[in-house]
């Protein structure tokens, strides 16, 4: 058995994408995964399983959602390990900016190629700049980005499949889980 980390995009955005973290526990442990628990209600859940393939998890999440709720819910894995190395470098990279006004850290399905990881990380303005570190992208946001857009720099559009969280959920979750 393996430990793994699940983050669900576009869930609880509004009246028609609800997907309460009870109702998402009580999914992920009918389609067999074990020792499953959630934290908020932004679609983060840890469980326990035998396979092996990422790919595999990641449908059979996306399976049994869509299923239960009639749409589609993309889901974003990381074995526990991964997603503790993914922590520390947020973290790493957080002190080493001091000062930032928000760190948000997007977890993606897929590696971005080279040419569009260059692309990502050229958006960077006075507002901020962003990192691409494996399935990983951190916008490093300043003082006066723009209070409450998490996507000032217009990065969002190029990471394919992703979803993000603050530092701060990162963090507490690497803590809880990993």
């Amino acid at each position: 058995m393996a430990t793994h980390l699940g983050f669900l995009r576009a869930i609880n955005l509004g009246a028609t994408r609800v997907f309460p973290k009870d109702d998402i526990r009580r999914v992920t442990e009918a389609v067999g995964f074990e020792d499953v628990a959630t934290h908020i209600n932004t679609g983060n859940i840890r469980f326990d399983t035998r396979m092996r393939s990422r790919a595999k998890i990641e449908q059979t999440l996306e399976r049994a959602y869509a299923a239960d709720r009639g749409f589609e819910v993309p889901a974003i894995t990381f074995r526990a390990d991964e997603f503790a190395a993914l922590a520390a470098e947020a973290l790493a990279l957080s002190e080493a900016n001091p000062g930032l006004a928000r760190h948000y850290v997007y977890l993606l399905k897929d590696e971005l190629d080279a040419d569009t990881a260059a692309r990502v990380e050229a958006l960077a303005t006075a507002a901020g700049r962003m990192l691409v570190r494996g399935r990983a992208v951190h916008a490093l946001l300043q003082p006066g980005y723009q209070d409450g857009a998490v996507d000032p720099l217009g990065a969002a559009k190029l990471l394919g499949i992703a979803t993000n969280r603050n530092l701060n959920v990162v963090m507490t979750l690497a803590e809880r889980w990993c």
